[in-house]
């Protein structure tokens, strides 16, 4: 693991008054020889950020022969379009410097845990080709991910979603509007990236209807997903090392990434 790597030089748009000097950062963890990166976002209901959620995982990864940065996006409170802007920023970023860690600019995912995977889902039905003409190179970048990998996600700001989530994000009385334009079931394109997501059958924070909601909405669109639903287990369970069920995740999913040519 090398030092963090601040999203922008300065000031980060979108800050919430009096917050304005939190800065968003990647922390890398470069895997020599790997072709292919993934971008982890935790969870934390988008008022606090999950450890276990965070480097665990990139070292998996990396065990995994992949390079991985974890995503300290903003939370609350900060509100929408600060995380998403750290989101986007973050796919620009490791684009902009694939050469540089030797990494294929079309091999760049996103891995999200819970309200993390509301942040990837959002990257994955929200995202532009970039502005050749910016000032900032960066910015210039596509912010699209390639692939997405969303692990028990909120998905929706509607009925059966995650309210903290919703609140953190978009405020007590948000408009319904921006309910609808932040529930990714709704928001899916015919371009959007393909998707591995899990999630278990009683997660009684995150009902399990978000991931079978937007793997719907990927099928309807013609959009490739790999699903899978567990009957047991808590939510937040990140790798899910003590899980003996569960825990075939981690394994699912790299196998997932070998079938896609990761």
């Amino acid at each position: 693991m090398s030092s963090i790597i601040p999203l922008w030089e300065k000031t980060a748009p979108y800050g919430a008054a009096g917050h304005e000097d939190e800065m968003p950062h990647l922390i890398p963890f470069i895997q020599p020889g790997s072709e292919s990166a993934i971008i982890v976002c935790p969870g934390g209901g988008y008022g606090h950020l999950a450890d276990h959620e965070g480097v665990p995982v990139a070292e998996w990864l990396n065990r995994a022969g992949i390079s991985a940065f974890v995503l300290k996006y903003r939370v609350a409170p900060h509100r929408h379009p600060a995380p998403q802007a750290d989101g986007q920023r973050a796919i620009r970023y490791v684009r902009a410097h694939a050469e540089q860690y030797g990494i294929n600019p079309s091999k760049i995912a996103v891995l999200g845990f819970s309200a993390g995977g509301h942040l990837t889902a959002t990257l994955g039905t929200q995202y532009d080709e970039g502005q050749p003409e910016h000032e900032d190179w960066i910015e210039r970048e596509s912010s699209r991910p390639d692939r997405v990998i969303l692990c028990y996600p909120v998905i929706t700001m509607e009925s059966y979603g995650h309210e903290g989530s919703r609140i953190n994000l978009l405020g007590e009385d948000a408009m319904q509007a921006h309910i609808q334009a932040f529930s990714a079931e709704q928001q899916v394109k015919v371009d959007a990236p393909e998707a591995f997501i899990w999630h278990t059958s009683d997660d009684q924070a995150v009902p399990v209807e978000n991931s079978l909601r937007y793997a719907l909405a990927l099928g309807a669109h013609g959009i490739p997903y790999d699903l899978h639903i567990f009957e047991k287990g808590s939510h937040g369970l990140g790798l899910a090392e003590n899980g003996d069920t569960v825990r075939v995740w981690s394994d699912l999913c790299l196998t997932w990434l070998k079938n896609q040519g990761w």
